[in-house]
């Protein structure tokens, strides 16, 4: 059987893979930031007047999105695994991304409402 790169499993199977390629490239970064907590403060608080921009917060809510995609994905693939699969496959992927899209949106809502 052969499969088409625009069947949704195989575009699930991308953006996991995309989603923890970025989580890999931010977390060293942000442990960097954080690291400014206890080596240089006024560091530490010039990123943080600058993490309030608006641009920053659309950041912020796409790295929610793809938290939540990669969890999503890494769920979904501990199922196919240890589950029973069938034809709700297609279902399930896209339930993966609706519960990502919804979980960062209300982030950003959040973020944006303070």
């Amino acid at each position: 059987m052969k499969y088409s790169r625009a069947h949704p499993l195989w575009l699930a199977f991308v953006l996991h893979r995309v989603s923890g390629l970025a989580l890999a490239l931010f977390l060293p970064l942000h442990f960097w930031v954080l690291s400014y907590a206890l080596t240089q403060p006024e560091k530490l608080n010039q990123f943080l007047s600058f993490a309030d921009q608006p641009i920053v917060k659309v950041a912020e809510f796409g790295l929610v999105f793809l938290l939540a995609v990669h969890m999503a994905g890494g769920l979904r693939l501990m199922a196919m695994e240890w589950l029973p699969w069938s034809a709700p496959q297609k279902t399930l992927a896209a339930g993966a991304v609706g519960f990502a899209f919804l979980l960062s949106g209300s982030f950003f809502l959040q973020v944006i409402s303070v």
